[in-house]
């Protein structure tokens, strides 16, 4: 039963401030209406040389920023961060787990766990922490490690990549399970469908830290064109034993049929149009959450050659690397228009970074239901005079 919000967030407050059982504390999504200055928080106590401390690290779109506090001195920054219109509070303690959901009408939706009874972690200089260790089965099967449990030096790009789109499904998966956009269950597993998965690395990879380091109940599906592809993919899940939650399927993007439809939905460097097969088939789903790393959009470039850009932008497209790039821009903008128009949450932002890739945009929807408007798509088709192909998808 809702709980008035302040009393909630007084909850909180004191979890927080319980120094010796707070494992970590998550603030992320945003309430109806409002827009937190951060896309998420992460609280935990670290030990310096000065004493305990908060350790809060704030993330946008781009970065992380990390400042740490006293902790008995935690009014000003706790409370400034309590203060942001978050959606949803996710408090671990050893003794317990809080989930905050803030509800449509501001009031707060609460569910308690028990916690998992470990000692909090206070490591300051601590190892990086990995989403997928180096030593995962998974990466061995994958050839991205090697027999020792060590990455490859040919394959350090590749591992930084699947860290990156762990660490943004993660993210995407956290903020859904707080909201309560999806509820996995033994038996109701969560569906996840990898469209155009080609070799799976990512496939694998959302499977092992899904099942194996969220623990979560999950059917994951990879559809590729190839079957050679469908052969070797399903060989490593038979050797890594998870064949009875891992499949493959023969199939394009636009006409592959499931027995069950996604809650998630991954299209990763799908190149051009497939990207917009795939953003339709995850909507014509209703899925609750599609990332999308998009490739080559060459649909809309095609496009801006033969159309007058609107004024007084023709220096953008007059160049053929000038056109590409906005194209580019362009394409992704209306795509996140389109979803927004379909009841979904959107942000755009860096996959991985430029210096690994030059294809590094992820686009990252949650379903939230909201009434369809095509005003924001409208505008900017109308004023570049295009007709992107997810549209012509959507009808």
């Amino acid at each position: 039963m809702p709980v008035p919000l302040a009393e909630a967030l007084d909850k909180v407050r004191n979890l927080v401030e319980d120094d010796e059982q707070l494992i970590r504390a998550v603030a992320a999504g945003r309430r109806k209406g409002h827009q937190p200055a951060w896309r998420r928080a992460e609280l935990r106590y670290v030990d310096l040389k000065a004493g305990r401390h908060l350790q809060i690290t704030r993330y946008d779109d781009t970065q992380a920023h990390v400042s740490n506090h006293p902790a008995g001195a935690l009014d000003d920054a706790l409370g400034a961060l309590l203060a942001e219109p978050f959606g949803n509070w996710h408090v671990e303690t050893a003794t317990e787990t809080l989930q905050v959901r803030v509800t449509k009408s501001g009031e707060a939706a609460i569910s308690v766990q028990a916690g998992p009874g470990s000692v909090p972690d206070r490591a300051h200089d601590r190892a990086k922490q990995r989403l997928l260790p180096e030593d995962s089965p998974v990466l061995r099967a994958l050839g991205i490690s090697d027999a020792q449990g060590r990455v490859k030096p040919s394959r350090q790009a590749k591992y930084r990549q699947v860290e990156e789109f762990l660490r943004e499904l993660a993210a995407t998966v956290e903020d859904a399970l707080a909201s309560g956009r999806i509820a996995p269950t033994a038996d109701r597993p969560l569906q996840v469908v990898d469209l155009g998965c080609g070799n799976a690395y990512l496939t694998f990879a959302a499977h092992a830290w899904l099942a194996g380091e969220r623990g979560l109940p999950v059917r994951v599906v990879g559809v590729d064109v190839k079957q050679q592809s469908r052969d070797h993919n399903t060989q490593v899940a038979t050797e890594l034993g998870i064949e009875d939650e891992v499949s493959f399927e023969v199939g394009g993007i636009a006409d592959v049929e499931l027995a069950t439809a996604p809650d998630v939905v991954l299209a990763l460097h799908a190149c051009d149009t497939a990207t917009d097969d795939a953003l339709a088939r995850g909507i014509g789903w209703d899925a609750a959450l599609i990332l999308a790393a998009p490739c080559c959009h060459q649909d809309i470039s095609r496009q801006l050659r033969d159309n007058p850009p609107p004024v007084p932008y023709s220096g953008l497209t007059r160049d053929g690397i000038l056109r590409e790039r906005t194209a580019d821009t362009l394409t992704d903008a209306l795509r996140a228009a389109l979803l927004r128009s379909r009841g979904y949450r959107v942000e755009v932002v860096e996959f991985v970074d430029s210096a690994h890739t030059p294809r590094n945009t992820l686009l990252r929807a949650a379903r939230t239901g909201a009434a369809a408007d095509d005003a924001e798509y409208d505008e900017l088709a109308s004023a570049w005079g295009v007709h992107p192909k997810l549209a012509e998808l959507l009808g």
